[in-house]
């Protein structure tokens, strides 16, 4: 999996000298109402002879009935420095007094080391693991392989449990490169799919997706359907295959293709129309997305006999594909007007992108083919789904689930930010 470089490292404001130290504070038990308040009560009132404190990040979740809250306080210096050893056993006074009187857990550590937010230095990452069932082993191998390039999940939550479960991971402290080189090799080995993309506001501020559409929005290939009803499917499918896994040059290997179709009746194109079958999830993702604001288009290597009435029926924004050359009621086996090849939809993402005044960075492309990997490349997020090999080695990330609506879950979108906007 390949790591999604979405936006510059966040702006880090020091740690000055005038600055007093920082201490987290993890309160963990079972959940009864009360608690937040008599902590931070406690923090407000100075108790326990603790210096003046400002709260620098706090995160509470609740699990089955059992609360993990994690504080984050900085000393605020007044007359003079403050002893992180004298703050820090006033906390753990103060803490005490707490945990006895609500029963709960308060645990205190120093927090000097980490930056403003609470984090460790470093530019902070989601990581994403998704599959139809997250296996616990996915999950050991995921933290072991952050671990091991030396991040530290700072936050686990759950994205989506239908049709795939999705957890996104927050880690400080990793190297984007060696992040994903460790966590590729888990992905290889668990068969969860493994995103890695740096925080930042970038990562939702896309507002524009491009869509292929031959096993990427549809299931299947329609030329392959249309060789079949010309009696030459098994020698336009493995042209097909060649093409896909970048052994033949797309445009040639097009023509070839389009050439064993000579003669058929213009008729047989509705009839591959009429029988196109949606990737599961597909009317999911794209009313999802326009509803939130996005641009919605199709890029094809395809034919525009079959897109265009496609984009018409989903009620997209764009759509680019190869024509076929039609006379006298029949396929010539000639194509008319420029190849939509690789580099064709490259272009085309960036004409619907210019269209729309969105910059290219914040743009998505999803595709499945070696003729996708311009295209993807040149977004600001490339989604290899379903892909040949070499396209899941070389785009941004990948999906192998059989659900195109998981790129919302790429997109950091949970499953109830879909459900709202359904």
């Amino acid at each position: 999996m390949a790591a999604v470089p979405l936006d510059p490292a966040p702006r880090v404001r020091p740690q000055s000298a005038e600055e007093g130290p920082r201490a987290l504070l993890t309160v963990t038990g079972a959940d009864r109402p009360g608690v937040t308040a008599r902590l931070f009560g406690a923090l407000a009132e100075g108790g326990a002879g603790v210096a003046p404190v400002e709260v620098v990040d706090v995160e509470q979740v609740v699990v089955h009935g059992h609360l993990v809250l994690g504080v984050v306080v900085g000393a605020l210096p007044a007359d003079g420095p403050v002893d992180e050893e004298d703050f820090l056993t006033g906390l753990g006074r103060l803490a005490a007094d707490v945990a006895a009187a609500t029963g709960v857990q308060v645990a205190v550590e120093s927090a000097s080391d980490r930056g403003p937010d609470g984090a460790r230095p470093g530019r902070p990452h989601h990581v994403i693991l998704l599959g139809r069932r997250v296996p616990p082993g996915a999950v050991a191998g995921a933290a072991t392989a952050i671990a091991g390039a030396g991040g530290n999940i700072d936050a686990i939550r759950r994205l989506s449990d239908h049709p795939v479960t999705a957890l996104e991971l927050t880690v400080s402290g990793a190297e984007a490169t060696e992040l994903r080189t460790a966590l590729a090799v888990v992905a290889s080995t668990t068969g969860a799919d493994i995103a890695v993309e740096q925080v930042g506001l970038a990562r939702r501020s896309k507002r524009l997706i491009v869509l292929d559409v031959d096993s990427t929005l549809v299931r299947g290939e329609v030329i392959d359907e249309l060789a079949a009803r010309a009696g030459r499917a098994a020698e336009v499918a493995r042209i097909t295959a060649a093409a896909m896994n970048g052994e033949l040059d797309f445009a040639e290997s097009l023509r070839a293709r389009v050439a064993t179709l000579a003669g058929l009746p213009v008729e047989v194109l509705d009839e591959v129309r009429e029988h196109l079958e949606l990737t599961p999830g597909a009317r999911t993702l794209i009313r999802t997305l326009q509803r939130l604001g996005f641009r919605c288009g199709i890029v094809s290597g395809g034919f525009t006999q079959i897109t265009d009435p496609l984009a018409r029926s989903l009620g997209l924004d764009f759509a680019a594909a190869n024509t076929l050359e039609v006379a006298d009621g029949k396929l010539t086996g000639g194509l008319v007007g420029e190849i939509v090849d690789r580099a064709g939809k490259a272009r085309a993402l960036a004409r619907f992108a210019a269209e729309h005044g969105i910059p290219l960075d914040q743009t998505v492309a999803v595709g499945d083919g070696a003729n996708d990997l311009d295209m993807l490349n040149a977004a600001g997020l490339g989604i290899a789904f379903n892909a040949k090999p070499v396209v899941r080695e070389q785009a941004h990330a990948a999906l192998n689930q059989p659900y195109l609506d998981a790129v919302l879950q790429v997109l950091g979108f949970t499953r109830d930010e879909v459900l709202d906007a359904l």
